[in-house]
């Protein structure tokens, strides 16, 4: 088992995703899924739905270069979300903020509308979670997630995240304040049989 950084970058396989190194097909197809206003807003990443609607769906040099160096980085690992029925690309997944003293580090998912609403993007979580939880030292995985995001909530807690509490007025979207709760799941915690690593 190794300790850290993420060095080790898999390919994860599952009933209706798979979770691999960005290949430049899926680099391309992030394009789309980072325009799509409901990830710009439910990721935080606009002020207002305007700003949303806003987004090109053509990902400049800069961002091109970001994913192309992705499975360079030890000590984060960033997998896309490949959709197992069409072979797309319809989003990411996270693991990053890597606090190796307390054996801890941050969650995110984000995914694009070919992939919402059948399963995915739970799948996709769990899938994460055990090979973290499997191959390396890590005790705690946390996430935070919007007020007006009810669903990825329950995603995340049918993955085994536990809500812990919230941040108050965390985002100031459309002129009115939105809290964030924090959740995390530790290497303690029960969560599905079919995903608990070996050994638990």
């Amino acid at each position: 088992m190794d300790s850290f950084p993420l060095t080790h970058k898999p390919t994860l396989e599952g009933r209706l995703v798979v979770l691999r190194p960005f290949t430049e097909a899926d680099i391309s197809a992030m394009g789309p899924v980072l325009a799509d206003p409901e990830v710009q807003i439910l990721t935080g990443s606009v002020a207002s739905r305007a700003q949303a609607d806003g987004a090109s769906a053509t990902l400049d040099e800069r961002t091109l270069a970001w994913y192309r160096s992705r499975a360079a980085q030890g000590d984060r690992l960033d997998l896309a979300i490949v959709d197992a029925q069409s072979g797309e690309c319809v989003g990411e997944a996270v693991l990053n903020d890597v606090d190796p003293e307390n054996r801890s580090c941050n969650f995110r998912i984000l995914m694009g509308p070919a992939g919402r609403g059948r399963g995915l993007g739970t799948e996709a979580t769990r899938l994460i979670l055990d090979h973290a939880f499997a191959t390396t030292e890590l005790h705690r995985i946390e996430l935070e997630v919007y007020s007006f995001n009810p669903r990825a909530r329950r995603a995340y807690e049918k993955a085994g995240f536990v809500a812990e509490g919230v941040r108050r007025d965390a985002l100031l979207f459309d002129g009115e304040w939105i809290n964030a709760e924090v959740m995390s799941v530790l290497r303690s915690d029960p969560r599905p049989a079919s995903f608990r690593p070996a050994g638990q």
